[in-house]
């Protein structure tokens, strides 16, 4: 009989899966750690459960951009065969953008997940990025990109619809400053970034964009990074509230909050299997469970749930399981 994901996801549900977390670093030490905690949380839960981003823009000094992206390119090249490495460039009008693309897609693309674009402002930009990669020998490479200004929240329908790019991430820091001065410094907080009506407008923006286009929402960072409970807070907001199915990390103590607030609870993880598994055997026509009416429409959802549950580590009944 057919597999759930072959029946239940078309046009109307994300056709990219990702791990729920993106966990950057840029100092040649972090990121050598970063990179052994994935492997180590990776045997733990049984699948990869974070990415790591290597980082240029934020990572490399100012005058050791070419060596930087030499190092980051070996690191991903050194990476485990099952690594998930991605690396964050300069924006396209950086004078580093282009050398960044030819070192780093030139050589490691086959050890890349995808390329994060920072400061993208429109769908140009996101055609310079593409053009690059295709210049680099990098045709099948992912481009991921970061929304920063409201002129770019305005394109965001048009920049998440092109097909080369996986996901849309917020970049919060860059688009409270945009604003010169009208958003005040507490909506760049782990708080007060859930309250100010154009930041949470922003988010909002971004997801339904990305919900529109089969995209991922990728939330913004917390830089409150010794607040374990802020953290967990924010992550369950963003998830819960604002439709983002990924979030930043940007210390290893933010990694296992944000797992912990975007996967399934154990309710939600049985309710799911027990519906896809009666669908299942009655080869996908309606049923009703316990006085509801289900179709379709909602054994995609509860599919979604457990392909979360799944990518999150957590455990699954063995007969839903067999569906991985």
């Amino acid at each position: 009989m057919s597999h759930p994901r072959d029946v239940l996801l078309g046009s109307q549900a994300g056709s990219v899966q990702l791990p729920v977390c993106d966990h950057y670093s840029g100092v040649e030490v972090r990121m050598h750690k970063s990179l052994q905690l994935q492997a180590e949380m990776t045997q733990e839960f049984g699948t990869c459960v974070f990415d790591v981003t290597l980082d240029c823009e934020d990572g490399a000094p100012v005058g050791g951009e070419a060596e930087h992206a030499a190092l980051v390119t070996e690191l991903a090249l050194s990476a485990a065969p099952e690594a998930r490495v991605a690396v964050r460039v300069h924006p396209v009008d950086h004078p580093s953008f282009q050398p960044d693309m030819a070192t780093i897609a030139g050589q490691a693309a086959s050890r890349l997940t995808h390329i994060m674009v920072p400061k993208v402002e429109s769908v140009a930009d996101v055609q310079l990025a593409e053009q690059a990669l295709m210049q680099a020998g990098a045709k099948d490479l992912a481009l991921h990109v970061l929304i920063e200004s409201p002129a770019a929240v305005h394109r965001a329908f048009d920049i998440a619809a092109h097909p080369r790019v996986q996901s849309l991430s917020f970049g919060l820091m860059d688009f409270v400053s945009a604003h010169g001065g009208a958003i005040p410094a507490h909506g760049m907080s782990g708080q007060g970034q859930f309250n100010h009506p154009l930041v949470v407008r922003a988010k909002l923006e971004i997801a339904s964009a990305c919900h529109a286009h089969g995209k991922v929402p990728s939330h913004c960072v917390v830089t409150e990074f010794n607040d374990t409970q802020a953290m967990r807070t924010a992550a369950r907001r963003a998830a819960h509230e604002l439709g983002y199915t990924r979030m930043w990390s940007i210390h290893p103590a933010q990694i296992r909050p944000i797992l912990e607030a975007m996967a399934p609870d154990a309710a939600a993880i049985e309710l799911a299997s027990e519906i896809v598994l009666a669908a299942h055997a009655a080869q996908w026509a309606p049923i009703g469970y316990k006085g509801q009416l289900h179709d379709r429409a909602s054994y995609r959802f509860f599919w979604q749930v457990l392909e979360r549950a799944h990518s999150t580590g957590c455990s699954l009944p063995a007969e839903a399981q067999l569906f991985f």
